[in-house]
C-alpha cells in the first residue's frame, strides 16, 4: 500500500483528530516505513509491539527489529519518530526499542507472509 500524500495534505488542514482516528493515521504512516532488510513495512512485519496515543496527540511506540545486529539499530527509532511527527495531529513521539520478546515470523501479518512467499 502506498502512502496517500494528497490525503495527508488535506488532513493537515483538518481539526485535531480523536485518539482512535490519530492511531489510524499513525498506523498508515507506519505502513509506509519499510524494514531495511526485508521488502515489508514495519507494521505488517510485526515490529511494532505497542502503540498508544494520548488526547494531546503524543504517540508512544514500543518496537523491535528483526535482529539486534540490524545495521540500522542505532538510527531506525529516530527514522520512525521523524516520520510519525509528520502525521497531522501528532504533537510528540517516543520510540522505545526493545529486544524482549525477540521478533519472530509469528509476529507478521498474513499480508506480510504472503508478500514474502511464506504462505
Amino acid at each position: 500500500m502506498m502512502f496517500d500524500w494528497k490525503k495527508f495534505a488535506d488532513e493537515q488542514q483538518a481539526p485535531a483528530p480523536g485518539k482512535e482516528a490519530l492511531l489510524l493515521r499513525v498506523k498508515e504512516m507506519l505502513r509506509s516505513i519499510y524494514d531495511p532488510e526485508l521488502p515489508v513495512n514495519i507494521y505488517d512485519l510485526g515490529l511494532v509491539y505497542q502503540l498508544e496515543a494520548t488526547e494531546s496527540g503524543h504517540i508512544n511506540v514500543t518496537m523491535t527489529l528483526t535482529t539486534p545486529n540490524c545495521p540500522v539499530a542505532q538510527t531506525f527509532p529516530d527514522t520512525v519518530r521523524e516520520k510519525l511527527l509528520c502525521v497531522p495531529g501528532v504533537n510528540g513521539v517516543d520510540v522505545t526499542l526493545v529486544w524482549d520478546p525477540p521478533w519472530g515470523r509469528d509476529s507478521m501479518s498474513e499480508a506480510a507472509k504472503l508478500q514474502l512467499g511464506m504462505l
